[in-house]
């Protein structure tokens, strides 16, 4: 029964990122989300035992939907310097470590995430993926052999890592795994830039869509919506509510069939983490892997 990792690689960088602060080497070179990095990618590997792992990095231009919605994402913070300096790096200790690593220009690295470990589940019905992300969008994503690997909260570390199936799913949205790309629709997602209904929150949502399923459902019932105030909003916001969800819903066609799995690179591991002045993790690299060391 293989079990493959799939990292979303900015979602779990940026976690590292904030998780830890002022952490630079001599010259002022910050390196705060290296060692975030590093730990957190042993302590998955070392509790998940899996048989692969594959990182999944944006090159940004997310051509489709931008076409869909010109502001998507639009209200989006410049990237912090500090963080930025530390990306390239980032991406080559993951291939040093022996991470399989994928990134596309045009197309969202959470689209070629899902469509991947829909694929990897097709071409073996014995496989079983883990998407390694705190990012809301994979629920949909969720299904017997497709579960989520959510990172501790920042607000709550102590709950420590939480595998969601779908039974998760909808003990915490309130909607099945189906329903969560028409949930999202519904609530829109200020992080992204996509205009929900307004007033309408994850109650409204959860309590509508038991109702009538879907957002179809939902326009076409449009009449019958409590608060009586929707049935004036919702015909309004059909058009809004379908480019919505083609955005939030993941294109199962992109990606590659298939991503060379990594192989460990000690001597370059090595040179990178002593170069960075990581020494506590130069010590734990030389106990983990050899020299010779080609595969995890």
């Amino acid at each position: 029964m293989p079990k493959y990792l799939l990292v979303d690689g900015f979602n779990m960088a940026f976690r590292a990122y904030y998780a830890v602060h002022e952490l630079a080497r001599s010259d002022g070179f910050p390196t705060n989300a290296l060692y975030g990095w590093v730990r957190s990618m042993w302590k998955l590997v070392d509790d998940q035992k899996p048989d692969e792992t594959i990182v999944f990095f944006d090159l940004g231009g997310a051509l489709a939907k931008l076409a869909l919605l010109p502001k998507y994402k639009a209200n989006r913070g410049e990237t912090p310097e500090d963080f930025e300096k530390q990306v390239p790096i980032i991406k080559a200790l993951t291939q040093a470590m022996g991470f399989g690593i994928y990134e596309e220009y045009g197309v969202e690295s959470d689209d070629i995430l899902a469509a991947y470990a829909n694929r990897l589940c097709s071409k073996d019905e014995d496989a079983r993926v883990m998407i390694v992300s705190a990012d809301k969008d994979f629920a949909q994503s969720v299904t017997d052999r497709i579960h989520m690997l959510l990172p501790p909260p920042t607000a709550n570390p102590r709950l420590g890592w939480r595998v969601i199936d779908p039974e998760g799913v909808e003990a915490k949205f309130g909607v099945k795994t189906t329903q969560i790309a028409d949930y999202l629709s519904l609530i829109g997602d200020t992080s992204d830039n996509i205009p929900g209904i307004p007033g309408v929150g994850p109650k409204t949502a959860v309590k509508w869509l038991k109702q009538y399923n879907d957002i179809e459902g939902v326009a076409s019932n449009a009449n019958s919506l409590k608060p009586v105030r929707f049935q004036e909003i919702v015909p309004t916001m059909s058009e809004q509510l379908a480019i919505n969800r083609k955005i939030i819903t993941f294109d199962p066609d992109c990606g590659p069939e298939f991503i060379p799995s990594g192989s460990v690179d000690s001597t370059s591991l090595f040179e990178i983490l002593e170069e960075m002045e990581m020494i506590t993790h130069l010590k734990e690299a030389k106990k983990r892997y050899s020299q010779g060391e080609l595969v995890l």
